[in-house]
């Protein structure tokens, strides 16, 4: 198997890039003891954003390669190890490779410049692609094989397979394909963000033509071959791409295909959005989405044998440098891998399990009851999405409830939600709704239900031109007896089904008047005009969550330094905000023990001497996508809790609306505390420890103890009947 490889870059300082930046990092070990403890923003204190990110990914690779999940689960996280690296190419590359295009020097946080920088990433990612391409050829392909799911190649098609193949193509991908030429007749064919093409080598008229055939991506990249074609006691699949370049002939009739090789281009899909040009943030975010068609390239794959006259064009009709091509004699595009977790093979898959329902349909006489008397938590996916939406189908049917507001970030393609939101507006109540548009991957799915909701009578605003909205929050309004009283949903993810079943996320069901002030006041804001800064309970950014934030965990600094118990635990998402991780150095420098589990990226360099050698940094990847945000903290003996949609980085403190929740029942938080974040710092077999240096190693097994996978703990907890 070849290394897939960057081709020579054509500009002097690209090339010496990477080899500067090497010897930088591979001189001796920081000597930490030297560095100045008050000088908070020394460079070698932070670990680079895009490589923590990339770290992230190779521990989701890492599960991919681990013989303790079952065979199609560690296909799936291949996929989604093929479907990060893409969307890295496609927003992370793609943006610095727009400030090194555009001659902007910048120097990051941690003191590389825009060239050091995108050099390193580049070479990190690339050696990630074949990291994916050995998973796949070495491990996952040879043990499917084992259990009778085959994978073929060309060379292990015989006759038989051939003409069929050969009937197949005829039928049902004939006629889909159109064969675009390449000559002064025909321009450059435009070619989409994460296609894969064929580059055809034809020989007509006595001279050789380039042409261009898109493998549609409506069709299934795996075909299956029928039973009698299949080894014995198996299925087999071959390539979609396979097929196509075995029948390519048939689209150039008359003509010598003189060879066809395999391409696929990665677009930056990063949309930019200049506030005073937004007169309609819904218009601009479409116009914006039809030029991101066109956004340049981050990545070209071709195959290694792909001649160099074929490579030139491509090149040139790009108008890229070569840097960005990377060659690869293997596949391309492992996100399309996530279509082999359907295949019905029960035993090669996690156990299904049932998860516990709050609430059930005939539960929603008594919801905003049950609410008025307690506040609830649920706990995703351990406990069903079922209990949201019956809240929302109580405030739906129930016809005292007299208005209905809800955030939309990611509502996933069949949403059972909006059509409860339909059916509200048509029995007479108001509602309205937020839903961002600026959603990253899904703007034009959110554009489709904006405007269903809106034809359907409801007021829908389109998020915040210079903000994106991701809080999570639900609002019902209802006429009772003794006045106007309010209910609300807070919660760490999305109002989407789907993810809520393979997220690990939290929601609170809350009556307090105080919370009920605030959410009532977020919407205000959403709706209409606002520069509140302040909330009663709520952090609320922009503004007052860094704010608060800052004090809370300046106020563990004077428990501390008054004797009385202090400590903070965040589970979160990212940790890459410079003023906020000043913030938890000096909290450590001040004595306070910060236990931190970060799924993703995160730039604190723990266990530095006198800095922060009292923060402990874990990410835990498991069968479940770690999605919750808990911050926890000590108070003195008095632990106070926070849950919600923000994680520390300069993005959601600074340029998203969001929330985070108190939680204010004792029990809860008792919950929270001694299950749920008990779990996750005690995980001794799905975590990994972040390192000083950066790196992250699995946390070693003791001889003796039982490991201890945070997830399986706490799916057991809630499956015997306990509850938050």
């Amino acid at each position: 198997m070849s290394t897939p490889q960057a081709l020579t870059g054509r500009r002097a300082r690209r090339r010496r890039g990477p080899e500067a930046v090497d010897q930088h990092r591979g001189a001796a070990p920081i000597d930490w003891s030297r560095l100045d403890p008050t000088d908070l923003a020394a460079p070698a204190l932070y670990i680079n954003r895009e490589l923590s990110w990339l770290e992230f990914n190779r521990r989701v690779l890492a599960q991919a390669l681990d013989g303790s999940h079952p065979l199609l689960e560690r296909v799936k996280f291949l996929a989604i190890a093929g479907t990060n690296l893409d969307e890295f190419f496609m927003v992370r590359v793609a943006t610095i490779l727009k400030k090194f295009r555009a001659g902007i020097e910048e120097t990051s946080f941690d003191g590389l410049s825009t060239a050091e920088e995108l050099a390193l990433i580049r070479s990190r990612a690339l050696a990630q692609i074949d990291e994916q391409t050995a998973c796949w050829t070495r491990d996952l392909r040879p043990q499917l094989a084992a259990e009778g799911i085959h994978f073929l190649e060309p060379s292990d098609y015989t006759p038989a397979i051939d003409a069929w193949l050969a009937q197949y193509f005829k039928a049902h991908i004939f006629p889909v394909l159109t064969p675009l030429a390449f000559d002064p007749g025909h321009p450059f064919p435009y070619i989409s963000n994460l296609s894969m093409n064929l580059a055809v080598r034809v020989r007509h008229g006595g001279r050789t033509k380039f042409a261009r055939v898109k493998v549609p991506g409506m069709l299934p990249r795996f075909v299956a071959l029928p039973e009698a074609l299949a080894p014995q006691g198996g299925v087999a699949h071959v390539f979609l791409e396979d097929v196509i370049r075995r029948n390519v002939q048939e689209l150039f009739p008359g003509t010598l295909v003189e060879g066809a090789h395999i391409f696929r281009v990665i677009r930056d899909t990063d949309m930019v959005i200049q506030e005073d040009e937004a007169d309609d943030l819904l218009e601009t975010v479409d116009r914006g989405l039809k030029q991101l068609r066109y956004g340049a390239l981050s990545l070209l794959q071709v195959e290694s044998d792909m001649p160099r006259r074929v490579l030139n064009i491509l090149v040139e009709n790009f108008e890229i440098d070569e840097d960005i091509v990377t060659r690869t004699s293997e596949r391309v595009g492992f996100g399309d891998w996530h279509a082999l977790t359907k295949l019905h093979r029960p035993s090669l898959k996690d156990p299904v399990f049932t998860p516990q329902t709050l609430w059930g349909p005939d539960d929603a006489d008594t919801v905003f009851e049950q609410i008025a008397d307690q506040d609830y938590l649920v706990h995703h996916p351990f406990e069903s999405f079922t209990s949201v939406e019956t809240f929302l189908r109580a405030a739906v049917a129930d016809p005292n409830v007299v208005a209905i507001k809800m955030t939309l970030y990611r509502i996933g393609p069949n949403s059972p939600l909006v059509d409860l939101l339909i059916q509200a507006a048509e029995q007479g109540k108001q509602v309205a709704v937020l839903v961002e548009l600026k959603a990253r991957f899904d703007e034009r799915n959110n554009i489709a239900w904006a405007n269903r909701l809106e034809d359907a009578g409801i007021h829908v605003v389109y998020g915040l031109v210079n903000l994106k909205v991701h809080c999570k929050l639900c609002l019902v309004v209802r006429k009772e007896t003794d006045g106007i009283h309010r209910y609300a949903h807070v919660a760490t993810g999305n109002y989407n089904r789907v993810t809520s079943q393979i997220y690990t996320d939290l929601g609170v069901f809350t009556a307090d008047e105080q919370i009920l002030d605030d959410v009532t006041e977020v919407f205000n804001s959403l709706t209409g005009y606002s520069s509140r800064r302040s909330y009663q309970r709520l952090l609320v950014a922009p503004g007052g969550l860094r704010q608060g934030f800052r004090a809370l965990v300046e106020r563990e600094v004077a428990h501390a330094a008054a004797g009385r118990p202090a400590g903070i635990v965040i589970k979160n998402n990212a940790v890459a905000d410079p003023a906020m991780i000043r913030t938890l150095y000096k909290a450590s420098q001040a004595g306070v023990s910060i236990d931190m589990v970060v799924r993703g990226v995160c730039c604190l360099r723990p266990g530095i001497p006198g800095i922060s050698d009292r923060i402990r940094v874990r990410s835990i990847v498991g069968r479940f996508l770690e999605h919750s945000r808990i911050y926890s903290f000590e108070n003195g003996g008095e632990p106070e809790i926070f849950i919600g949609s923000a994680d520390l980085m300069e993005r959601n403190l600074d340029r998203r609306v969001e929330v985070l929740c108190p939680i204010v029942d004792p029990d809860l938080r008792q919950h929270l505390r001694d299950v749920v974040l008990a779990a996750v710092t005690s995980d001794t077999e799905r975590a990994w420890t972040l390192q000083t240096d950066g790196t992250y190693v699995r946390i070693p097994a003791v001889p003796g103890t039982p490991a201890v996978n945070s997830q399986l703990l706490l799916l057991a907890h809630y499956t015997a009947g306990e509850r938050g």
